[in-house]
């Protein structure tokens, strides 16, 4: 697809939070709306998590530090943030100027809005209530470069660029997901009912456009993602260190009584 929805107002990032996910092209991070704060980054066993607060809104902040424009295929809860589709890489996405910095705070709705995103239950996320409940708790981004413009000779790379790879990999990669949807089996349901989802909020204005972006490549150039869930949850499965605890009271401390301080 060659005409993708693009973000072109720079937006400065909000918090002194480090960066979550640092790319070679692009960086993300997830700041919490209610705070106005960049989420904390914990690192566990090769992956990396944020812990989100249920009933706050908040934001996808993506860097473009690369020297080109760079496409960003948004994916919240594995599914596409753009049109709400099961997310593959071969889909549209936000387009990033070199240097941009984007704030995706919501499920894009049509070009003026978008649905806020919020922390909340799996029930309740925009998964849950579309039947797809499975890959929740996870925020990917997968980044194009863009290519060359191609010499006037080349007349055939539109029919090479409708037929790409990538194309077919993705509609192969959304027929395997929905073939493979009935399969799981409640008890996985059950498992994750306590877990935070991506909710569906209330509308907020993020004017946009569209503009034309060809990839460089059929696969991407890079995939970042990122790990959420409460606090509380991430405390538990040992992803968030335990907080050292004082020393308990000792009743025979010492032998004496001593004066007090005049």
């Amino acid at each position: 697809m060659n005409k993708l929805v693009a973000l072109f107002a720079a937006l400065l990032l909000a918090g002194s939070g480090a960066v979550a996910n640092a790319g070679a092209l692009v960086d993300v991070s997830v700041m919490d709306r209610s705070s106005g704060k960049t989420l904390e980054v914990y690192p566990h066993r090769g992956r990396l998590y944020v812990a989100g607060t249920p009933g706050n809104r908040y934001t996808v902040l993506l860097r473009n530090h690369s020297g080109g424009r760079v496409l960003t295929v948004l994916s919240v809860d594995g599914i596409n943030a753009l049109n709400g589709q099961t997310a593959a890489t071969s889909q549209s996405g936000y387009v990033l100027a070199a240097g941009q910095v984007a704030e995706i705070s919501g499920w894009r709705k049509s070009m003026d809005d978008v649905a806020a995103f919020y922390f909340t239950s799996v029930a309740d996320s925009y998964a849950g209530r579309t039947d797809r409940p499975q890959n929740v708790g996870v925020i990917g981004v997968a980044v194009y470069r863009e290519a060359e413009a191609a010499p006037p000779p080349a007349v055939a790379m539109p029919s090479r660029e409708r037929d790409a790879p990538g194309a077919a990999a993705g509609a192969v990669a959304n027929a395997a997901a929905k073939a493979a949807a009935p399969v799981r089996d409640e008890v996985a349901t059950r498992q994750i009912e306590s877990r935070l989802g991506t909710g569906h909020g209330e509308r907020i204005n993020a004017p946009t456009q569209f503009t034309e972006f060809r990839r460089a490549t059929d696969s991407a150039t890079e995939i970042l993602t990122l790990y959420y869930d409460s606090y509380a949850n991430l405390l538990a499965q040992g992803i968030i260190p335990r907080p050292k605890r004082e020393p308990a009271p000792n009743p025979f401390p010492g032998g004496f009584t001593p004066d007090p301080r005049r």
